[in-house]
């Protein structure tokens, strides 16, 4: 196992996921998708003395958390990087009759494996989906799975992001038209979170004021939900009844430790 970082210089990053980490709907410069991990990477590269930062990103969106730990977890026995980021569950939260319990027992077995490869370990919390449609009914099983994940983060001296706090991403505009995934600023938020949370802390506020936003009013409103039911929902339900991923046939995006 590598050993523990004292300070928060990394030589090497590895983020594992699924859309979330993956960085949907924040496009970056090379044409794929950019996200919060890429922007942390970036973050530690500027601190890294030397060129020789190294960065992979093996998330995949709608991957379950099973299929993280048989695809991704066995990379890093391989790679064997400073850092690792594993967020990971949501998409198991959001299938019906699924259980938290189980799921962050299958969380910490995954954890235990990173830890034995791994100098550090950074986990995230689920959001509050208090405010998001459809979703919001989940709330109390994502607070449950946030506890579990308390206490394994606490159990393994693991670092948290925890995006159940973050108040920033109750603002629409942390969030991109499919309402799912962020949006640019939304992703740059979560990537200073998870800075702080691993010690740099001369970062921004991730809880810094938003401009004023213009008024809508409730017709606009309502509107602008039909439209994100028609474009989003409904297709989104579809696949599920279907037994579809957004993730078949998409591979990672960084699977190898290569310089940012």
């Amino acid at each position: 196992m590598a050993d523990y970082q004292e300070t928060p210089y990394f030589s090497s990053y590895a983020a594992l996921g699924d859309s979330f980490t993956e960085g949907l709907n924040d496009p970056g410069p090379d044409g794929q998708f950019a996200g919060w991990a890429d922007r942390l990477a970036g973050i530690l590269a500027e601190r890294r003395p030397g060129p020789d930062f190294r960065y992979a990103n093996l998330a995949v969106r709608g991957r379950l958390l099973d299929q993280i730990v048989t695809e991704q977890v066995p990379k890093v026995r391989q790679l064997q990087p400073e850092l690792v980021t594993l967020c990971a569950g949501g998409n198991d939260i959001l299938r019906p009759g699924s259980d938290p319990d189980l799921i962050a027992e299958h969380f910490e077995a995954a954890v235990l494996e990173l830890r034995e490869h791994a100098g550090q370990v950074l986990i995230c919390t689920g959001f509050d989906t208090r405010n998001v449609p459809v979703l919001r009914h989940l709330r109390g099983k994502v607070a449950t799975y946030n506890s579990h994940l308390w206490a394994i983060a606490d159990r393994n001296g693991l670092a948290v992001a925890d995006l159940w706090s973050l108040r920033a991403v109750h603002d629409r505009r942390a969030w991109s038209d499919d309402r799912l995934h962020l949006s640019p600023e939304g992703h740059q938020r979560v990537a200073l979170l998870a800075g702080r949370a691993l010690g740099l802390a001369e970062l921004d506020d991730p809880e810094a004021a938003w401009p004023p936003a213009p008024a809508t009013t409730p017709a606009e409103q309502r509107r602008e939900n039909v439209q994100w039911a028609r474009t989003f929902l409904l297709p989104w339900v579809g696949r599920r009844l279907r037994g579809e991923s957004s993730g078949d046939h998409v591979e990672a995006k960084r699977p190898e430790l290569l310089p940012l």
